[in-house]
């Protein structure tokens, strides 16, 4: 695979663990891992749930990735287009592929370009309700020029073209299976959308949504001496306590993922000697995502709904509201409850790498709850005798929820009495986060849903540079029943100014002005009100002491190199 160093690609430092040799294909039995967010869905398109992505992330591969310190590497590709090369056009308004001659589609089909065509034509479809469709932002065309050649044509200069099919979230679909799942149809292919056929080291044997995936090793693979592992029991459920436990204390499962437990718990765990806890700082942050739109139950079928800007909150529509909310947390005390080491305050939804990180923000680092009081008198949301503010009928109550987690319930019971300082009520409720993640359209519990005013979650993005990420508040990205709910765009956040500069960000090229204009959108989408930026949150895993060759990675699919993991003594 193909190394990239560019200047916009800022390689970071992480945990690398040492490999031993690797066993044959499939010598070294079945690997075990624990994704307390259990996957609901195998085709990221139709999820922008993290747990989703990486257990496609076995089977469906993407042309290229992100590794451990953020470079970008060839994968599907057999290198990575430059203007050096010829692959990205002197005018910046193409980018074009060369795919490698030695892969097949795990059911002995070739591989060709037409499958990079088809997966572009199904993400941009815009009655399919694509998650990443933000990443298409610009793309005017893509075209198989041969079998083994893709071009990608914008409609403007791109001076970042790499958007497209880079990471996890953008793998390649293959065109016969799903050609008949365009538009509207996509999420009614369950088959295909729950054992698509891929190029990567492993098939899918069984899935049960919310539940468990196993896989076998794929036969095809490319690499003739990998997967070492024959299967992968990929368990999903139960909570991130006792997904640390497995590896590190009893030594069922080979990795644990996204355990966002208290540091002492993962210390004292530690000590049982059968694993080791890793951390990798990338883009992720905590944040409390706002509801810009009503969610009212009395609204039927329009609650959560942008409207046209016709259904406002009745009170988070108010930046000052929400500047206050901020004020009123003690970031450090979430900090130290809750992350110790794998945990850092932020005032920015982008906090790296460092060249895109804000100060402009900075007055949230320190608590200020007079000031917040002051913003509400100011206001006029004035105190009733229960000392819960009102103006006008409204009163300063708030459903705020997350997904089943002890360090989440603690961080809604500490923000909850944070918040009563200043005369808010809080109603906590906390859903399965395997509901709370999913991608069921009908279910009222999803994120993308969002029947509540304010809800807590992590995210990030695959890579380093930001753009795809950051075009995600546009108007059009707001989810709602015409895009299956699926759109990214999760506050209902709508400002054409912050529109003019994501179309700005698109054009421009050179690291500082593109590091500018990530400032001023990640500034709006503060003062604004769509979130309430807390934690930058490392990525925190286990894995057992015998398992080689994992190489921990925050920039794209912590499974990206699966197929070099094997069992050592």
């Amino acid at each position: 695979m193909i190394r990239l160093r560019t200047p916009i690609l800022t390689a970071l430092a992480v945990v690398t663990l040492a490999v031993a040799a690797a066993a044959e294909r499939g010598t070294d039995g079945e690997l075990r891992m624990l994704y307390w967010q259990a996957p609901s869905i195998l085709n990221p398109y139709l999820s922008g749930g993290t747990k989703d992505i990486h257990a496609a992330s076995l089977v469906i591969e993407p042309l290229a990735r992100y590794d451990e310190h953020g470079d970008m590497v060839a994968w599907l590709a057999a290198e990575i287009p430059t203007l050096d090369n010829g692959g990205v056009a002197s005018d910046l308004k193409s980018i074009t592929w060369k795919l490698r001659d030695d892969v097949v589609w795990a059911d002995g089909t070739p591989f060709t370009a037409e499958d990079v065509a088809f997966t572009a034509a199904y993400c941009m479809d815009p009655s399919g309700g694509c998650a990443s469709l933000a990443s298409f932002q610009g793309v005017g065309s893509v075209e198989a020029v041969d079998d083994h050649t893709v071009r990608i044509n914008f409609d403007v200069p791109m001076p970042f073209p790499y958007a497209p099919f880079v990471g996890s979230i953008l793998p390649i679909l293959q065109q016969r299976q799903f050609e008949d799942c365009m538009g509207a149809r996509a999420p009614e292919c369950t088959e295909e959308n729950f054992a698509p056929i891929g190029t990567g080291p492993f098939m899918v044997d069984d899935f049960r949504p919310n539940d468990v995936v196993r896989y076998v090793v794929n036969e095809r693979f490319r690499d003739p001496d990998k997967p070492a592992f024959s299967s992968v029991l990929l368990k999903g459920g139960g909570d991130a306590v006792s997904a640390a436990r497995a590896v590190l204390v009893t030594g069922e499962f080979d990795y644990g993922w996204n355990l966002q437990v208290e540091p002492e718990i993962l210390q004292e765990m530690e000590q049982a000697g059968k694993g080791e806890v890793v951390t990798a700082f990338g883009t992720l942050v905590e944040r409390l995502v706002i509801n810009k739109t009503n969610p009212d139950p009395k609204l039927g079928d329009t609650r959560s709904t942008f409207q046209d800007g016709g259904n406002p909150h009745p009170f988070l529509a108010d930046p000052a509201v929400v500047r206050a909310l901020s004020l009123a947390i003690d970031r450090d005390i979430l900090v130290e409850a809750g992350y110790g080491p794998a945990g850092q305050v932020t005032c920015n939804v982008l906090p790296a790498p460092a060249v895109y990180a804000s100060t402009a923000n900075d007055w949230c680092l320190t608590q200020d709850v007079e000031y917040a009081n002051r913003i509400l008198d100011e206001a006029g949301w004035e105190r009733g005798r229960r000392g819960i503010r009102a103006k006008d009928g409204v009163r300063l109550s708030i459903l705020y929820q997350t997904s089943t987690n002890s360090v989440r319930q603690g961080t809604q019971a500490l923000i909850k009495q944070m918040w009563g300082e200043i005369g808010v009520e809080t109603e906590l409720r906390n859903i399965n986060a395997s509901v709370f993640f999913g991608s069921d359209p009908a279910s009222p519990d999803t994120y993308q849903k969002f029947y509540a005013d304010i809800q807590m979650y992590t995210n990030n993005f695959d890579g380093t540079d930001p753009q795809a990420y950051m075009t995600g508040w546009i108007c059009d990205k707001i989810p709602g029943p015409a895009n299956q709910w699926n759109g990214s765009n999760i506050s209902r956040y709508c400002n054409p100014r912050y529109d003019e500069l994501a179309a700005e960000f698109a054009e421009t090229g050179g690291i500082e002005q593109r590091a500018a204009l990530a400032k001023r959108m990640n500034d709006l989408l503060v003062s604004d009100g769509a979130m309430i930026p807390l934690i930058h949150r490392g990525e925190v895993a286990a894995r057992a002491l015998t398992l080689g060759g994992m190489r921990h990675n925050a920039w794209d699919s912590t499974l990206w190199n699966v197929h070099e993991w094997h069992r050592i003594e």
